[in-house]
């Protein structure tokens, strides 16, 4: 039966979008692997969104800046489910600072997550999807086509991003697999140390995004929405 149950990997899904995303996938009966650089913040994420549906969830400690703990992530969600369907690549981090302020080691960070990390989640799940006519799906943001005073190193690895999907989709549509950049803009979550609270009650939240994951996986297979943006409807004035 388990080879049945279609099966997605969310990395940095132990909080945030990438939870939000788990939620709705696991409520919709797909299994579902998050990862985080935390053996125990993933495996406390999952313990959680196993109430929803006993052993719907895994927790798996990996690095998106490291491409072998990429391939053995796909290589446990495969050995426990038979398969992989979905890739949400969501691990995202936000230094922001003026350029004469931030310094080399948070730009290497954020390109080294924020973009390297999703071509390192590419490689390492590209034979997997192909297999199974997948879909990989990245979390990018608004800031990867709106640029702002603070954000050289967070809007270089969004708009790097958003190309490298774009491309992407397109060197692997004829092999079956579906490719879509999620661009969302104000999100409740922790990014960047905030904690949400009822005032972000205006912001998307981790859910809104889980529900275009799923919209997303159930279109017809003729249609693929390439890119999206999503934006809060009523912002504050």
């Amino acid at each position: 039966m388990a080879d049945t149950i279609k099966t997605a990997l969310i990395t940095g899904g132990s909080k945030g979008i990438g939870y939000g995303i788990a939620e709705v996938l696991i409520k919709e009966g797909i299994h579902v692997a998050i990862t985080s650089r935390s053996k125990e913040s993933a495996e406390k994420a999952a313990a959680s969104l196993n109430q929803i549906k006993e052993g719907f969830a895994i927790g798996i400690e990996s690095d998106v800046r490291n491409l072998e703990s990429q391939q053995k992530a796909v290589e446990t969600v495969i050995s426990k489910w038979g398969q992989l369907n979905y890739f949400i690549a969501n691990a995202g981090v936000g230094h922001f600072a003026p350029i004469k302020d931030l310094t080399a080691e948070q730009w290497q960070e954020t390109i080294d997550i924020n973009l390297t990390g999703v071509f390192f989640s590419a490689k390492a799940s590209l034979a997997a999807l192909t297999d199974t006519k997948g879909y990989f799906i990245n979390i990018a943001s608004l800031a990867g086509t709106n640029f702002f005073p603070g954000g050289s190193a967070y809007n270089a690895s969004k708009f790097g991003l958003v190309g490298f999907s774009q491309a992407m989709m397109m060197d692997v549509r004829d092999a079956g697999v579906k490719v879509t950049t999620i661009m969302p803009g104000s999100v409740a979550t922790e990014f960047g140390d905030h904690k949400p609270s009822e005032k972000d009650a205006w912001k998307i939240q981790p859910e809104d995004i889980g529900q275009i994951v799923s919209d997303l996986i159930k279109m017809p297979a003729r249609t693929l929405p390439s890119k999206v943006e999503v934006r809060p409807s009523m912002p504050p004035k």
